[in-house]
């Protein structure tokens, strides 16, 4: 029940969802850069779509969240991702509502931006045993720590929800450990293939070493050309 429905909720509680969400928003958008457009994309659509995978838990369903990676790979731009998924599923699925967009919109947001947080601390550590470790944990986080603002969202708008958000704490158990169990996958994959996607200061320029690479792959690429175009006029 991370999607909370309107008129569930009571006025202060939304309001303070509204402008603190609406805050974070404009500065993830001012963060964004364009070369992460593409990424934003790519995560903000699987956010979207991991809504729809639901499993039966009692007398209620969870579905997957994924709000830890998303923070993981994005950081603050994390916070308008999660507003376009979560508007989009409102408008196509009902899922959730407009008017409570914004509690919706923080109560993943916010658990993102501390796995955020924490996981660039593991990345100093430059030990992958431990960034790995440090993923998993963000996965954990990001679902608990949403669940636990549900619940918080709820208890705040009336006694008559403590009941609820109790439940929606221990239903969320198994998606902890199965987000817990992917972030840690996903990351894993990511230090092998490519490092470099596990950025997030995407307007600093690129190191040096980066700079030589580049350099001498421009400079064989070109000298490999110039071999080919030899070879071609020689044989006319």
């Amino acid at each position: 029940m991370a999607h909370i429905p309107d008129g569930v909720l009571s006025w202060p509680v939304l309001a303070s969802g509204i402008v603190t969400s609406l805050a974070g928003c404009a500065y993830g958008l001012k963060k964004l850069e364009p070369m992460a457009i593409p990424r934003t994309a790519v995560l903000s659509a699987s956010f979207f779509v991991a809504a729809l995978v639901h499993f039966p838990v009692g007398p209620t369903s969870v579905h997957l969240m994924l709000n830890g990676l998303i923070g993981l790979l994005l950081g603050w731009v994390a916070v308008p991702a999660i507003m376009i998924g979560l508007l989009l599923q409102a408008l196509l699925f009902g899922f959730g509502g407009m008017i409570v967009l914004g509690v919706n919109t923080f109560n993943l947001a916010l658990p993102a931006l501390l796995c955020h947080g924490l996981f660039q601390l593991s990345r100093k550590s430059h030990n992958h045993k431990l960034i790995i470790l440090t993923a998993g944990i963000c996965g954990f986080l990001g679902v608990s720590l949403t669940a636990v603002l549900v619940a918080l969202s709820l208890a705040l708008s009336g006694k008559e929800f403590i009941s609820a958000a109790q439940l929606v704490v221990f239903a969320h158990l198994p998606i902890m450990v199965i987000e817990s169990v992917f972030t840690a996958s996903a990351i894993a994959l990511l230090l092998r293939v490519k490092p470099a996607a596990l950025d997030t200061n995407w307007s600093e320029e690129p190191n040096h070493d980066d700079a030589e690479s580049q350099n001498e792959t421009g400079a064989q690429f070109t000298a490999d050309s110039r071999a080919i175009e030899s070879k071609v006029y020689v044989r006319a």
